[in-house]
Order: structure tokens, then sequence, then C-alpha cells
């Protein structure tokens, strides 16, 4: 698959060419181009984003649908059985640690950073309806759970299972390309291949820095409600160095000593965070608020799914739903990837109901006590929070747990809660993007992994200046577009590998 290079050899490196220096060119390309227009980038990003969302809107909504359906039929299907890996293979990883780090990988930053600022949002400005409303409260919590749930992980989910398969049952590189082999045959290490590759490397590198960007704002924040260091770019520059620079100390640890390790620790003060909200919170509200939003979520899913607001014409679905498929698609062939790598041994009956169904709910619980209450503390104690979200979305989270007994405390909980996240999306997106960029190489050398971590680093940075917020979520929905292309063509690939997977399991019983 990859061109021998002497040169390259010689450096100690271990990249596939084409791939690596392509990518590089590209990303390159639009650090450059950013930095020479400052001035504009702003509204340059802003028109790119509207223009995407307004006339490829349906196509995300229909393809997220596509991948998700999909999904649903091989869990119920004879393919169900089909272990990752071969029959005998057992499980790397125990399911405590499996969770923690797929979990961490696959939402991270952007749970915590949306989880109160999101339902305030809905509630002040629904998709439909007046806001400041019991019924735009319902609606804030059932779109916030719509957006982070099953068509979220099912996007995953499906990239996951794809790569695992060809992988480990099949014996192909671990890379993007190797999905399409039941459709494009030894094509994949060709110019095809080489395609499919780039795409997935810059769409995972943007991808990532729209969540490392969001992480460093609400970082800044934080220091600034609990310290007063003020936020500004430079402040957030520092951070993004000094963070990247602990990305970069658990990359060169490696999967198990770093990120496995670090996946359990975020979790554990996630969970802790998490129930001392609960407890110190509206309890009684929680639990009833709890249930109620699961219902209205399964009720109303088929209608949220395929709405498209094109009687509304409100613009909202494209600031929020639209926005939220290309990021979870830009973000797959990382998460993706870093899912296959560990979940070995697991049957895909197992795997896909695990992905789908216990992050979910893990994700509604967190979003349910902290999402709702805000909105407790907004509508009921009158605390004002909107006003605050309204100003500075990054500051949302301590601004609910300022409400709450030992809000220094918790609220230093909440910066130390972004900063493992930020580590450990920068050091898995680093490994996955190493091994894409390696030609399949699950174990390339560290110096390439260290440059991934400070090159994410970097164009973080670049986005942050250029262009705030809106350039973060433009270059999220620019790559999310052309992937979603390819995922649409990796469920037909994956479909064609079962059946002659479970035709030669057939014939050997």
């Amino acid at each position: 698959m990859k061109k021998k290079n002497k040169f390259i050899e010689n450096l100690g490196l271990n990249i596939h060419p084409v791939v690596f220096g392509l990518s590089i060119l590209i990303i390159l390309s639009v650090i450059t181009f950013t930095l020479l227009n400052l001035n504009q980038m702003s509204q340059i990003f802003e028109t790119i984003q509207s223009t995407i969302a307004s006339k490829a809107g349906w196509f995300y909504i229909l393809a997220v649908n596509i991948i998700l359906g999909f999904l649903i039929y091989l869990i119920f299907s004879r393919y169900g059985k089909i272990r990752i890996g071969g029959a005998d293979v057992k499980p790397e990883f125990t399911y405590w640690s499996w969770f923690s780090m797929l979990f961490s990988a696959g939402m991270g930053i952007g749970l915590v950073f949306y989880s109160v600022a999101e339902p305030i949002f809905h509630y002040i400005s629904p998709p439909f309806g007046v806001g400041y409303s019991i019924d735009s409260a319902k609606l804030a919590m059932q779109f916030t759970f719509f957006h982070w749930g099953f068509h979220a992980w099912g996007i995953y989910a499906m990239v996951a299972l794809a790569l695992a398969f060809f992988s480990y049952n099949r014996g192909l590189p671990l890379t993007i390309r190797s999905v399409f082999y039941p459709l494009l045959g030894e094509k994949i290490y060709g110019h095809i291949g080489n395609i499919i590759d780039i795409t997935a490397t810059v769409a995972t590198l943007f991808g990532l820095t729209t969540s490392l960007g969001l992480g460093v704002k609400q970082i800044n924040a934080g220091l600034y409600h609990l310290f007063g260091i003020p936020e500004n770019n430079s402040i957030q520059i520092i951070l993004i160095a000094s963070i990247t620079t602990l990305a970069t100390i658990s990359v060169v640890l490696g999967l198990k000593k770093g990120i496995r390790r670090l996946s359990v620790v975020n979790m554990g003060i996630a969970l802790a965070l998490m129930c001392f909200v609960f407890l110190c919170g509206p309890t009684i509200y929680l639990l009833n608020a709890f249930v109620q939003n699961i219902g209205q979520y399964a009720s109303q899913i088929i209608e949220m799914s395929f709405w498209t607001e094109v009687y509304e014409q409100s613009n909202w679905q494209k600031n929020w739903t639209i926005f939220y498929w290309a990021w979870w698609i830009a973000w797959s062939p990382f998460v993706g990837m870093f899912i296959a790598r560990i979940s070995i041994g697991r049957t895909i009956r197992e795997f896909l109901l695990s992905v789908l169904l216990v992050p979910s709910l893990l994700t509604f619980i967190w979003l349910t006590i902290f999402g709702n209450t805000a909105l407790y503390q907004e509508m009921v104690l009158e605390y004002s929070i909107v006003d605050a979200v309204n100003e500075n979305i990054a500051v949302a989270l301590f601004v609910m747990l300022n409400n709450l007994p030992l809000s220094f405390i918790t609220s230093l909980f909440g910066v130390l809660l972004i900063i493992t996240f930020f580590v450990t999306s920068s050091d898995s997106a680093s490994l996955v993007i190493d091994i894409i960029t390696s030609g399949g190489n699950t174990n390339p050398p560290t110096i390439q992994r260290i440059f991934w971590a400070v090159t994410e680093g970097l164009v973080a940075i670049v986005l942050l200046v250029g262009g705030g917020l809106v350039a973060l979520q433009t270059a999220s929905i620019i790559t999310g577009l052309f992937f979603a292309v390819i995922l649409l063509f990796m469920c037909l690939s994956l479909l064609k590998g079962l059946k002659e997977e479970s035709i030669n399991l057939e014939r050997e019983n």
C-alpha cells in the first residue's frame, strides 16, 4: 500500500508520502489563507457556513437517517453474531475501560460546553413556538437529546464497525480506504484510496479543532469566573499551547499507559461532578425531568429526524442540527477509528447495542442533570442564567454551578474536566490521524503523533484568531459535507463485505 521511500525511512518516519504530504498541504493552505485575510475571515466563514447549510441541509439530514437505519437493520440481522477479529478473539479491555475511552473520545469537550448553554438557548429561541415558555423548555431538552443521542453515536458506530471488520476480520490496514475494498478492490491502494484517506485526515483534524476551540473558550471563561483571568485571544493561545503540551506527554506514554488511564480519570471527574449537581440541585425535579425527557425524545424522534423546517424557514436548523450533523460526521473518522482500535473481540450485535445505547443513555443523564438544573434555576428560582449565556456562551456551566454549594470547588473541577477532555481528544486524534497518514500502521513512530498533536493545536489557534466560533463551526461543516458522501458508500461496502463473511462462515460450519 505504501510507497517505500529510503529518505523517509532514514528519518525514522513511517508515513504514506501522498496522503501525509497532500493532507499537510491542504491544512497549511487553510492556515495561510486565514492568516493572510484575518480581517475578512469572520465574514467569509459565516457566508460559507450559511450557504452550505441552506443548500445541503437536506442531504445531511437524509444521510444521517440512512446510516442509523442501516445500523438498526444490522442489529437484528444474521450479521449480528459475527465477532470482530474472529470467533475465538477475546476483548482487549474491560467494559468500564472501553466505555470510558469511547465516551471521552466521542463527546468530551462539546458535551461539557453545550450541556447548559444549548437548553438555555433553545428555551430562549425554540425551533418553533414562543420562547421563555413551558413549551419551549420541553422543546429545549427534546432537541438537545436529539442532537446528542442515537444519530450522533450512529455515525460513530458506522465508521467504527466498518473499520474494525475490514481490518480485524479481513486483514486489511486500519485505515479508511480499506472499508471500500468490496467496491473498489485493489484500487483502494491507488489514487481513489489516497483521496479517501486525505479527506478523512482533513475532516478529522478540522472536526477536532472545533472541539478544542470550544474547550479553550470554556476553560478561559472558567478561569475568568474563578480568578479574573481576562478572556481574550492571547490567553486562549497560551492555554492551547499548554494543554497541547499535556496531550503530547499522553501521546508519548501510548494507548494503555496514557489514553486509557487518562480516560478513566476523566470519567471519574465527570461522574463526580454530575453526582454533585444531581444531589445538590433539584434532585426530585431532575428525576421527573429525565423520565419525561426520555418520553418526549422517544415519541418525537422520527419527526425530528426528518424535519427540514421547509415550512418555517427560520434558519434555526442550520445553526443547530445541521452544524451538529456536520460536526459528528467530521469527527467520525477519528472517533470511529479509535473505537475500532479498542473494540476487538465484540460481536457486531454487542458492539452496536453498546455503542448506540450506553453512551447515549449516559449522555441523556448528563444533559438532564446539567440542562434541567439550569432551566430550573432560570424558570423557578429566577437566577437569570439567560443573561449570562447571551453575553458569553462559554460561561454557562460556571454560572449554573455558581448557584449551587461549593461553587468555587465545583467550577475548578469543571475546568479540570474540560482540560482532561481536551487532552484525551487531542492525543486520541493524534493517534488516529497518524494511523491514516502512515497507511494503516497501528503503532507508528511517536514523533509523528507528536507532530500531529502540535498541528492540531496550531490549527485551533489560527481558526480562533481568524473567525472565532463561526470559523470553528464552518471548518466542521465543510469537511463534514465531503465525508458524508463517503459514509453512504461505506454502508454499501460494509453490507457487501458482511454478506461475503456470512457465506464464508456458513461454508466453514
